[in-house]
């Protein structure tokens, strides 16, 4: 449908051009974030936009570091290849004029009101744990930004293998906000090639189920 084409025009972009991201652009594409349903509208993110190279490339090298210290932790060797040969699809971002960090914030769920109250069995208290509303905001908001930014001609890549170095990327760019923790990340610039594709969907029908 014309009417829904701006949903297609997102693509994981993994290259750009060497050309900055207009500053107004950047507080468009957030305000976009910002319009996302969120649960009892606590809009509990935060975006963080680096748009200095030197950083982001530092941001690399921490991604790295910490990728090959964790591999060390992975006692079988196949497992330990394959983490380890994720990280060129972990650090995609270190060509992009800009990144964005989205941060997550807290979200009491009536679930942390059960474990609080400790009479029901833990297990049974973290059922109600599953659909995780607070990291939906924040997915939401996310989707708002990459759609926005896709309009406006920009290409994005929804990341989160980075966040095993969440802890050591705030620390370095030095942003600390009360219960907030980095949950996702995305590259932002022009694409270098306009040429894009999908990958393979699966069908409706195996996908969708109506009940009338």
């Amino acid at each position: 449908m014309e009417q829904l084409e701006f949903i297609y025009k997102r693509h994981s972009v993994r290259s750009f051009e060497d050309r900055p991201v207009d500053r107004d652009h950047i507080r468009e594409m957030i305000k976009a974030a910002t319009y996302a349903p969120s649960g009892k509208n606590m809009q509990n993110w935060h975006f963080v936009v680096i748009t200095d190279k030197t950083k982001i490339a530092a941001i690399v090298k921490i991604v790295e570091e910490v990728n090959a210290r964790l591999a060390a932790y992975l006692a079988d060797e196949a497992k330990r290849k394959a983490f380890r040969g994720m990280l060129p699809y972990q650090t995609v971002f270190k060509g992009a004029p800009a990144l964005v960090l989205v941060y997550a914030g807290p979200y009491e769920t009536i679930a942390d009101q059960l474990l609080e109250a400790g009479i029901m069995p833990r297990e049974e208290a973290l059922e109600y744990k599953k659909p995780n509303p607070g990291i939906q905001n924040i997915a939401a908001a996310m989707e708002n930004l990459q759609l926005a930014a896709a309009s406006l001609g920009y290409g994005t890549c929804w990341m989160t293998g980075p966040t095993y170095a969440a802890e050591e990327i705030s620390r370095y760019i030095g942003f600390a906000k009360d219960g907030y923790y980095l949950a996702a990340m995305t590259p932002l610039g022009v694409p270098a090639s306009g040429k894009w594709s999908y990958p393979a969907r699966k069908p409706l029908e195996e996908v969708l189920t109506i009940i009338e």
